[in-house]
């Protein structure tokens, strides 16, 4: 496969961008946040998140101590600002509803260039604000990378916006789960793909209350007493 580049922003501009970012979040969020210490200081990783709110992508990067590529949603390219932001701090566009092969290129590059990124494994927000069933393709990044997965669960961002209508500061929590791997190989089979997708979303329905676990709220994988 070749590897397609990604455009990111000089670590100056990306600091800048992660404090306009923090300010965000302090003035209109309410953040409670844990597990900062799971994050890999050096090497890619790929941290896996459920999707609630516009605003999960603006906690990632807040948060997070490393310089972080995020996937989005084809049609915000055509969406000012938004384009102009992400793309100034660094982002993969992904068509939904196909093989994005350009997509997946450029993530695996990313990945194998030693550089970290964040996605969500559903592929779009829940309409449900519970965790939905996830896609093979974190699955399918991680394997091919032989990158470890940093598993991210948050909610709360789902209410962002009926408060902003109240003039109130949203609640919103985010927990950082322990790094892991899956077996070595780097050729998995659509099946085994299958079974580790599962333990990705079991991981992050472990992070997160009873509540919003969704689809994997009885599934055997998850910890009841996460």
């Amino acid at each position: 496969m070749k590897y397609e580049p990604v455009r990111r922003a000089s670590p100056r501009v990306y600091g800048l961008a992660r404090r306009v970012f923090q300010l965000l979040v302090g003035t209109l969020l309410r953040a409670e946040v844990s597990g900062v210490e799971n994050v890999p200081l050096e090497g890619s990783f790929l941290a896996v998140v459920n999707h609630l709110g516009l605003a999960d992508p603006t906690l990632i990067m807040s948060y997070f101590p490393r310089q972080m590529t995020v996937f989005a949603a084809d049609k915000w390219r055509r969406v000012f600002p938004i384009r102009q932001i992400v793309e100034t701090v660094g982002v993969i566009w992904v068509a939904r509803g196909e093989a994005d092969l350009s997509a997946i290129r450029q993530a695996v590059g990313t990945l194998k260039d030693g550089w970290p990124i964040g996605m969500a494994p559903e592929g779009t927000r829940s309409r449900t604000r519970t965790l939905q069933a996830g896609k093979v393709g974190a699955a399918y990044l991680a394997d091919r990378a032989g990158v470890p997965i940093l598993p991210v669960g948050i909610w709360g961002t789902e209410r962002l916006t009926e408060n902003l209508r109240r003039l109130r500061r949203t609640p919103v929590h985010m927990r950082i789960g322990p790094p892991f791997r899956l077996p070595d190989g780097g050729r998995a089979d659509s099946q085994a793909l299958k079974t580790y997708t599962e333990e990705i979303m079991c991981r992050i329905a472990a992070l997160l209350p009873p509540e919003y676990r969704g689809v994997y709220a009885d599934h055997p994988g998850v910890s009841p007493a996460a």
